[in-house]
């Protein structure tokens, strides 16, 4: 799950970490109360949605950058104005765009410096990481592709915590001295924090800025949070922002369903997250595209199975369904069961092609031939590769 700056920042604020003084606006009505918190001058006018490049993204009615630095309040205004309700293209939202619900107007900062810090799950040490750069703001992924060498890499041992000589590693790497390098250490310990107690994925500032003054301040935030670990964190799951979320996958969580959309037409239906990522690359093996990660887990219902095939039938970019299912815990025929009962009540004319392996594959398998008399669009597959040659040709 993931957050807006202006929340993230509320965060960073209750652990310490220094940001500039802004306030959101979701309404026009709001604009003029949220500017009246700043003197005559500078502002900075920024698009909430979640994705990157905003800076250099641009809006579907022809308004350039998703960030604005205002001169005036009135420019402030009017940069809202172009901004709300409209949709911004970046290259983390993909050509569909984002439409920007909430702009938060932001104290403009006289920056000496930029940086980039970020702390990370390292999924190969199962430790988290604290990545640092004295290369920070827009450009931070052509740092990484194009000089490696000036990223800095920290992990933290989760039994020990943040240590000490780890701050001043990180401190001393990104250059910092004296004050500065005491002002690092408070905002460091603050991030690790904030990461670790409240179940952070990542946790990042990109730019981390030094000011003309020398005070050090996250210019912008940005927190992800682990889904598994939301039900410790009820103020947390409050800060969700349904609308910055695909539909489908907002339904397929009502039902317990994993599900991830994805730009093909072959929608998968699957129990398990390797057998899902196998199927995948079956159907790509044999010259598909698949529509979706859909995993219905290891005790899927009936219900749930008819959820997923009209969440896979929102999707009008799909052409054909391939169910692969592999019965461990999970009853072959009550899956089997849960598909006729999903192609009877959607009427599915859409190609479909099933594969049921494991417990009580059998009478699955019987479920399936004796509704196939009258469901002309239901085709058994014998093994994954048949079921996903079958899909392929059929979706053709």
């Amino acid at each position: 799950m993931n957050i807006h700056e202006y929340q993230a920042k509320e965060l960073f604020a209750e652990y310490g970490v220094a940001t500039p003084k802004g306030f959101p606006a979701k309404i026009p009505a709001e604009f003029d109360v949220a500017l009246a918190n700043f003197p005559e001058g500078v502002v900075v006018v920024k698009s909430q949605i979640h994705a990157g490049g905003r800076g250099k993204g641009t809006f579907t009615n022809g308004y350039q950058g998703g960030v604005k630095v205002a001169k005036t309040k009135a420019d402030a205004r009017a940069a809202a104005e172009a901004m709300l309700g409209n949709t911004l293209v970046t290259k983390q939202t993909g050509p569909a765009g984002r439409k920007v619900q909430t702009v938060y107007f932001d104290t403009a900062s006289a920056i000496k410096k930029e940086y980039y810090l970020a702390i990370l799950l390292d999924r190969a040490t199962a430790q988290p990481v604290i990545v640092a750069s004295t290369e920070g703001g827009m450009s931070i992924e052509e740092v990484a592709a194009n000089t490696p060498e000036k990223i800095v890499k920290v992990r933290v041992d989760p039994a020990l915590g943040l240590q000490d000589y780890q701050k001043r590693q990180l401190a001393f790497a990104l250059g910092f001295k004296g004050d500065l390098l005491k002002q690092f250490g408070k905002l460091i310990a603050g991030l690790y924090n904030l990461f670790w107690e409240k179940d952070c994925s990542m946790v990042e500032i990109n730019p981390l800025a030094t000011t003309n003054d020398d005070h050090l301040i996250a210019l912008d935030a940005k927190v992800g949070f682990d889904d598994n670990a939301l039900f410790r964190h009820p103020e947390i799951v409050a800060l969700r922002d349904l609308n910055e979320e695909d539909p489908k996958e907002v339904e397929a969580s009502k039902f317990g369903l994993n599900y991830i959309a994805l730009d093909g037409s072959i929608a998968c239906l699957v129990n398990g997250a390797g057998l899902a990522m196998s199927t995948m690359d079956i159907i790509k093996h044999f010259g598909g595209n698949p529509a979706n990660f859909l995993d219905v887990g290891g005790g899927a219902s009936k219900e749930a199975v008819s959820a997923a095939f009209k969440i896979i039938l929102s999707d009008k970019n799909v052409k054909g369904i391939l169910v692969n299912i592999f019965g461990g815990i999970m009853d072959c025929d009550v899956i089997a069961q849960g598909i006729v009962a999903a192609v009877r009540e959607t009427g599915l004319q859409l190609p479909l092609v099933v594969r049921l392996e494991g417990n009580n594959a059998a009478n699955g398998k019987k479920t399936l031939d004796a509704a196939a008399a009258d469901l002309p669009s239901l085709v058994s597959g014998d093994s994954m590769a048949d079921a996903a040659q079958k899909i392929v040709k059929l979706a053709a």
